[in-house]
């Protein structure tokens, strides 16, 4: 099973761009894989959803990956993972948060659960893109894409954060300090939970990861059933 490599949204890399500490997130295929796929099985899950009669707690996509964000609403998942590919592709130099680093890894490990537990819906959402690829679709992949993440300098604070949600705050300060856990780095993670709404500038962001017919298509469904920030 293989998907034909002609160009990607990558050609004209440069220095700046995303970066988890002093390392950057590097731009190449696998990115845009784990971006893309995220997305489409995030966005696919909303669709049917929306059409569906299911309660709204049985909607969720690839943040479920992070126990924290595991709630957060389909619509802004795929707003934030709009946000970190477009800073991640940006000519700009960015510095990742903890919103950033659970994107990075909940992509990667979306990506990689999907093509060990079912290569034809990888394969279907990866087709029709901006890039056309060629790669096996096994566990080499998966590997690779689990790695993508992995070999980046980071301490995977967001996914520690859940376990202080039944403490006291006094002692969760306390075992966040003795970690090593810089409290304020995580605000960013509980801002993100009283979102619902999607930025206007969410469209523009997924330059490079969707064709522009799929970013219509995309815009005109979020546009029908979610509400968007002014």
């Amino acid at each position: 099973m293989k998907i034909g490599l002609v160009s990607g949204p990558f050609d004209d890399q440069h220095e700046n761009m995303l970066k988890i500490s002093t390392t950057p997130l590097p731009q190449s295929l696998l990115s845009y894989v784990a971006f893309r796929v995220a997305f489409r099985e995030t966005f696919e899950r909303l669709s049917l959803h929306k059409r569906s009669t299911l309660d709204a707690g049985e909607a969720y996509g690839y943040l479920g990956e992070v126990p924290f964000l595991r709630e957060v609403p389909p619509q802004v998942q795929l707003d934030l993972l709009a946000s970190t590919w477009h800073r991640h592709v940006s000519r700009e130099s960015h510095a990742a948060d903890l919103v950033d680093e659970s994107v990075i890894y909940a992509v990667c490990e979306a990506a990689a659960r999907l093509v060990e537990q079912d290569a034809d819906a990888f394969v279907n959402q990866m087709r029709g893109g901006p890039v056309d690829m060629a790669v096996p679709v096994d566990s080499y992949l998966a590997r690779e894409l689990r790695l993508l993440y992995l070999e980046l300098p980071n301490d995977a604070d967001f996914l520690l954060i859940s376990q202080f949600l039944d403490l006291e705050p006094t002692e969760a300060l306390q075992h966040k300090i003795d970690m090593g856990i810089d409290p304020a780095r995580m605000e960013v993670l509980f801002d993100v939970l009283g979102r619902w709404h999607v930025s206007p500038q969410f469209p523009a962001r997924l330059r490079g990861l969707l064709t522009e017919s799929e970013v219509a298509s995309v815009t005109t469904i979020m546009h029908a059933h979610c509400p968007t920030t002014t």
